[in-house]
């Protein structure tokens, strides 16, 4: 077995898969979101810690210790932890991605200049999304004579191995504005910039390597969540994409193994380390052709998907659960006219305005919940819609994650982008995208192939496509 700790925005889930790439078992537990402040979200690193050490408890009750072989980490990506390294208590909440409270800050560096070369030398743009302000913010506020500063996946690394391993991997540097795409390693002028110490930051490993033990097995594989899904869906292929629908959508797309140029207001990441080796149509063992080797990615992010139908739901009381969703918005023919922008911690990719705010246009006496459910789900494909045209050049979307599996969601998505969307049988790509790396790195996975469950094709004309993109930038015209 390998075990794959995933550590979401809003639960923390541990998966058990089989030499086959079979998913055998799987145990999740939500955790608290704080929002102190509009526009702030946090998170308290304890109890992220209990709920996923309690999910891998379960796990391996159910499958036994001495049938694991490996662990893989696959996390959030941006959001930032600090403790002491001596006692190994948090110093403060987290900061989650969504996390707004940088907003001047990025406003300040961008009228100073600096954007384009860090720009240049991380692939990333100056917005609060990232980690780098979310350091430099905490550093001013917390002791830092003994801090120790990680993204999820570092600090779940330092518990589990008790506090011996202090380390990330380049999936989870490169989002931190720290990282430098052409060395490979922290930047000395970021570090500067961002007034961080190299000492309190920790160190990178291949992404394949071996991170540490927990209870005598190696923890040896370690992805952020969307490059985790894009190994696990098997995009190796340059051109080819996946998007990942979760509380936020994030579509990325395969640019192999050299740095080239990617479209305004879309990112570069690092994806994972080498080359990968196909023979028809089946992925094998990573092969590494040198040391320090990485395939890149073009990323596009999307703030807030499944958060705005978990807003319907715990906001305004609209549904009991995500799953009536589907049921409602086929209730009604459209939406009605409305339109929902769903810009509650500001947009992402590719317009990365942090000041935007959502708005829901068209209301009419005759709105009911279902127009409004209807609206809230053509917001997620419109948003992911902008996406795929700023990127160019995919000609079929796969797709995971929990919103994957709503049908009527996955039509919407093929008819306005205008391409096939084609769904695996097994969605939970994020976890078997961290297991197969850690698989690959012991040499359990030998081959895995991708299987298809349903490809949705455009059953739209052009015409009606073209109309609903425009009224949809018309409405994110009046929220930016």
């Amino acid at each position: 077995m390998i075990i794959a700790i995933d550590s979401g925005t809003t639960s923390c889930r541990t998966l058990a898969f089989d030499a086959s790439g079979r998913c055998v078992a799987l145990a999740q537990q939500e955790f608290t979101q704080h929002y102190p402040q509009p526009g702030w979200v946090e998170h308290d690193p304890e109890e992220i810690w209990r709920a996923q050490k309690a999910t891998l408890d379960a796990v391996v009750a159910q499958v036994g210790k001495q049938n694991i072989q490996a662990i893989g980490i696959t996390n959030q990506r941006e959001t930032v932890v600090a403790w002491d390294r001596r006692t190994g208590e948090p110093l403060a909440n987290a900061i989650v991605w969504q996390c707004r409270r940088t907003t001047e800050r990025c406003q300040q560096l961008k009228e100073e200049g600096h954007e384009p070369w860090i720009r240049a030398k991380t692939g990333l743009l100056l917005d609060p999304y990232f980690s780098g302000t979310k350091i430099e913010w905490l550093s001013q506020r917390i002791p830092t004579q003994n801090a120790c500063f990680g993204t999820i996946d570092t600090w779940l690394l330092w518990k589990l191995t008790g506090g011996k391993s202090y380390a990330t991997d380049p999936s989870n540097a490169s989002r931190t504005l720290l990282y430098n795409l052409h060395t490979s390693s922290w930047d000395d002028d970021l570090l500067a910039l961002f007034g961080v110490g190299r000492e309190s930051l920790p160190t990178i490993q291949p992404s394949g390597s071996v991170f540490g033990l927990w209870d005598g097995i190696p923890i040896c594989g370690i992805l952020g969540d969307q490059q985790a899904a894009l190994y696990g869906q098997q995009c190796v292929t340059p051109g080819m994409a996946k998007c990942t629908y979760g509380t936020g959508c994030f579509l990325l797309k395969t640019e192999g193994d050299v740095l080239g140029k990617v479209p305004k207001g879309i990112l570069q990441t690092v994806a994972w380390p080498g080359r990968q080796d196909w023979e028809e149509g089946v992925l094998y063992t990573v092969a590494w052709e040198k040391d320090g080797e990485l395939a890149y990615a073009a990323e596009g992010a999307v703030f807030i998907a499944g958060a705005a139908v978990q807003w319907l739901r715990d906001g305004l009381g609209l549904i009991a659960t995500a799953a009536e969703t589907e049921a409602l918005a086929r209730s009604v023919p459209d939406s009605d006219g409305v339109v929902f922008v769903p810009a509650f911690t500001g947009l992402g990719a590719p317009y990365w305005n942090p000041e935007a705010r959502g708005l829901i246009c068209g209301l009419t006496r005759g709105t009911t919940k279902a127009h409004l459910v209807y609206a809230t789900l053509e917001a997620i494909a419109q948003q992911n819609a902008d996406l795929l045209e700023a990127m160019q050049g995919i000609q079929t979307l796969r797709v995971d994650g929990g919103a994957s599996r709503n049908d009527f969601l996955m039509q919407l998505q093929a008819d306005l982008l205008g391409i096939p969307v084609e769904r695996p049988i097994d969605t939970e790509t994020t976890a078997f995208g961290a297991a197969m790396l850690a698989g690959h790195t012991i040499g359990l996975f030998d081959h895995v192939p991708w299987r298809s469950e349903r490809v949705f094709e455009p059953q739209i004309t052009a015409d009606e496509r073209a109309h609903r993109r425009e009224t949809w930038r018309r409405a994110v015209a009046r929220a930016l």
